[in-house]
């Protein structure tokens, strides 16, 4: 009997944590359950971004929330890169790069895009909580955030760059993601990107945790297989870690890249070897 009963006090000391845990847990999805809304709000980080020494223009992405990467990022090579988040209208995205298509600069797009969104549910998902950024396939760069977006929220930008968030820690978060991306001149934009990720994150990040993560980077033919303008596209939807296995993801598609540049640089050898007399 005393046996049992060590073994069930054993027991209710393993599962105390868990239980303490759960219960500090902010019950976002209950709170959007009561006003209406089946899900909960979205707080992310994002840095957009451009290359200029070779042209690639990306974006990446980390949240509290279930496969950030489905509908956040938004690129086209020659044309640019967009981000919506916060109280999101996923086609601002589609709606974005279309404009930049026709020509239109991204602090025109973000002002068109913005003024003719019907807000549709103003009481539940107004276009006044909504955040997004543009940037074009030369690095020029526009955001908004909107006043109802949830604290704290707010965009930088930097050279060929922009950060932006809601949720967040604090204004540190977006700043410490334009700082490292500056300051990482010289690497591949995916290693320029993921740094601005692991800054903000040390910053204090999306102050309800990490779930998932994504990144896209595009330019014109630059993938791999023919007619292929997506240099990287790595989604982590659930994870502990989003950030950490986005690196790991990045740093393989690294590898991979030189492994290609290698096989490229051997066949263009041979062409130019003297051919071998029978």
């Amino acid at each position: 009997m005393r046996r049992q009963l060590l073994f069930a006090l054993a027991a209710l000391l393993t599962l105390r944590p868990a239980a303490a845990h759960a219960q500090q847990q902010p019950d976002y999805l209950g709170k959007s359950l009561a006003a209406g809304r089946p899900w909960p709000p979205v707080g992310t980080f994002s840095i957009l971004g451009y290359d200029p020494e070779t042209g690639e223009v990306g974006g990446a992405v980390q949240s509290r929330v279930f496969s950030v990467g489905n509908g956040v990022l938004w690129a086209e090579a020659n044309v640019g890169v967009v981000a919506t988040q916060a109280i999101v209208d996923v086609s601002y995205g589609p709606q974005a790069l279309e404009l930049l298509r026709k020509g239109m600069k991204p602090a025109d797009v973000v002002k068109a895009v913005w003024e003719r969104d019907p807000d549709p549910q103003p009481g539940q998902w107004t276009k006044f909580g909504r955040q997004f950024a543009v940037m074009d396939a030369q690095g020029h760069v526009a955001a908004y955030t909107g006043p109802k977006a949830t604290e704290w929220a707010g965009d930088r930008q930097g050279q060929f760059c922009s950060a932006q968030g809601n949720i967040l820690a604090g204004p540190a978060v977006v700043d410490s993601m334009v700082a490292a991306f500056e300051r990482t001149k010289g690497q591949h934009l995916s290693l320029r990107l993921l740094a601005a990720l692991e800054a903000g994150q040390l910053a204090g990040g999306d102050k309800r945790g990490m779930q998932s993560a994504a990144m896209v980077i595009v330019k014109k033919d630059a993938g791999v297989w023919l007619h292929n303008d997506v240099v990287l596209r790595l989604q982590v939807d659930d994870a502990p870690q989003p950030i950490a296995e986005l690196r790991r993801l990045v740093e393989k598609a690294a590898e991979q890249r030189e492994m290609i540049r290698e096989w490229r640089r051997k066949q263009e050898e041979a062409k130019k070897a003297p051919a071998k007399k029978p």
